[in-house]
């Protein structure tokens, strides 16, 4: 009797199989990440070379403007805010490509596309860098102008980045003075010393900074605002200044306790008197010089006529001094913008004072060549 065995190779085959595909799949699962994560890599890399492109565009529009403010002003700037590249054009050593401007690596095909820049803006915008403080903006417009507006304190100087809440409380009696430095809560807005200093176009004599009769006109005046709840919204001019009145008292400003809607949380709309001698038709030249107490903000200086009764038709744009720069830079087939606001004044750090000490302070008196303190040659503070 003969026994014939049959074998089966069904579950070694279906082992195979699985296996196989298991291993597919494995595979291509890997490639894939792999090439996403190069693809990535490639466009961040793309991402960033279009942002340094946009960034070579700023400063080629950077250079633009010194150029511009060294000759004078004896440049036509007409077509910068609305031509692309108007303004880098007027530079000589720029490499041009059809409409691009050729930055950079070649290989990454750099270039920035467009670049814009409008020199009359609505506004300026800045933030303190250090508390106590002082910065200097020229009120420059591109028309006449009698009122300053000021506004500071937004979300962005919470010490709570999570917080739209100010901590805002009523000056119940400004002329008691200020509260200690440690008694000021720190999502609190600041109180803005706002300094006008003045001439007009006929020139000046340094007693024209002294105080004197309003009547024929101011070239320096201050305000102390101090941030309140109060929902009394008070008229400021310049000439209610610490100088002039007897009490020397802060000015209330009212300050929003919630930024959900709004920008800032202070505002306050100050009145300019005419600069000395007061005539009629006189032209300006005016500064603004803003300290921030007891804390840092942001803030926005913005010019009107007529009092700013209209916010819209009122307003006066600013004249070249903090010109606004629209860049887009491209790499390859990616493209980014950038958009930043330069200041034409410089960053000229003006004294607070006249002497700066952390330790003691002494004076000593000559008389002919004997030095007296208490009838002692010494200074013992």
């Amino acid at each position: 009797m003969i026994n014939i065995k049959k074998q089966r190779g069904e579950v070694a085959l279906f082992v195979v199989i699985f296996a196989t595909l298991l291993i597919l799949v494995v595979t291509v699962s890997y490639v894939r990440i792999m090439l996403q994560g190069q693809q990535q890599a490639s466009t961040n890399d793309l991402s960033q070379s279009a942002y340094d492109s946009a960034q070579a565009g700023v400063e080629d529009a950077k250079r633009a403007l010194l150029r511009y403010q060294s000759l004078g002003g004896a440049v036509d700037i007409s077509k910068w805010p609305s031509v692309c590249n108007a303004a880098t054009d007027t530079l000589n050593d720029i490499s041009k490509s059809g409409s691009d401007r050729t930055v950079g690596n070649k290989t990454l095909n750099q270039s920035y596309t467009c670049v814009t820049v409008t020199t009359n803006t609505d506004d300026v915008k800045e933030k303190f860098t250090n508390a106590n403080k002082s910065n200097i903006i020229p009120l420059k417009g591109v028309d006449q102008f009698d009122t300053v507006q000021i506004e500071w304190f937004s979300a962005s100087d919470f010490n709570d980045p999570n917080s739209n809440q100010t901590s805002v409380v009523s000056l119940s009696n400004p002329s008691l003075g200020v509260p200690l430095l440690g008694d000021w809560s720190v999502n609190r807005p600041p109180v803005m010393r706002a300094q006008l200093i003045q001439f007009g176009d006929s020139g000046f004599t340094l007693s024209d900074f002294d105080s004197g009769s309003l009547a024929a006109g101011s070239n320096s005046n201050t305000l102390f605002l101090y941030p309140t709840n109060s929902t009394t919204v008070g008229t400021y001019n310049f000439t209610d200044d610490v100088r002039q009145t007897a009490t020397g008292s802060p000015h209330q400003v009212n300050c929003l306790s919630n930024l959900a809607t709004a920008t800032y949380s202070c505002t306050a709309k100050i009145s300019m008197p005419l600069p000395k001698p007061a005539t009629a038709g006189i032209k300006r030249e005016a500064y603004l010089r803003l300290t921030t107490l007891y804390n840092l903000a942001m803030y926005r200086i913005t010019l009107y006529k007529n009092g700013g009764a209209d916010p819209v038709k009122d307003l006066v744009q600013f004249n070249a001094v903090e010109p606004l720069i629209d860049s887009t830079g491209r790499a390859d087939n990616l493209f980014r913008r950038v958009q930043t606001r330069v200041k034409m004044y410089g960053d000229f750090s003006y004294p607070d004072g006249e002497i700066v000490t952390t330790g003691n302070f002494c004076k000593n008196f000559m008389v002919t060549d004997t030095q007296y303190i208490g009838g002692v040659p010494s200074c013992t503070p």
